[in-house]
């Protein structure tokens, strides 16, 4: 079962996709898209968790604009004018939106996201550690002036990058790792 939420976001109000398992209860996962927006492949995705037995939400970033897999240069536009501080509100609420709803058990959440979600389930786990207990990111991490204070990261982290990326090179990830697990973080990064 899925639906369209709303849920409030610093004074505001954000949406995303919310879906829930047959058995109408389950962990809760937040599910970050790709630089194209919450387009039907991320729905799909949550909907798949959902099977799984997760309840899982994936808050609209770009507060419904689309990028078409073929529009590079739209999706290049949307991810470079996202404001940073209502990306981290729209998620930030869609933590304590999950971390409320009824149907969710356990006292963590979890968050998984790609490429451009990749990036900022770190920088979701690192800045709620109260709530993101577990964070899976696919191909892409924050680097240089945009990595966040880890220092309050609680999350077991099972990241998964590509051996051969331009932008998110494989000694950049193998450095990232070593400096968490420096801190006494839980951290793999295949």
């Amino acid at each position: 079962m899925s639906e369209t939420v709303s849920f409030p976001s610093n004074g505001h109000s954000a949406s995303g996709h919310l879906a829930v398992p047959a058995s109408g209860q389950g962990p809760g996962v937040i599910v970050i898209q790709e630089w194209w927006g919450l387009n039907p492949q991320i729905k799909r995705t949550t909907d798949m968790l959902a099977t799984h037995g997760l309840v899982a939400l994936a808050p609209d970033l770009y507060h419904g604009e689309l990028a078409e897999h073929d529009e590079m240069d739209k999706a290049g536009h949307l991810m470079s004018s996202l404001p940073a501080d209502r990306a981290a509100r729209d998620m930030s609420g869609a933590v304590d939106f999950l971390a409320s709803h009824p149907a969710v058990t356990g006292s963590g959440i979890g968050v998984i996201g790609f490429c451009m979600g990749g990036m900022l389930t770190f920088l979701l786990a690192a800045n709620r550690g109260d709530r993101i207990k577990a964070a899976v990111p696919f191909y892409g991490f924050p680097q240089g002036d945009g990595s966040p204070d880890y220092s309050g990261l609680t999350a077991v982290i099972r990241g998964h990058m590509s051996a051969h990326d331009d932008y998110f090179p494989a000694s950049a990830a193998t450095a990232l790792e070593a400096q968490l697990q420096e801190m006494g973080k839980d951290v793999t990064i295949e």
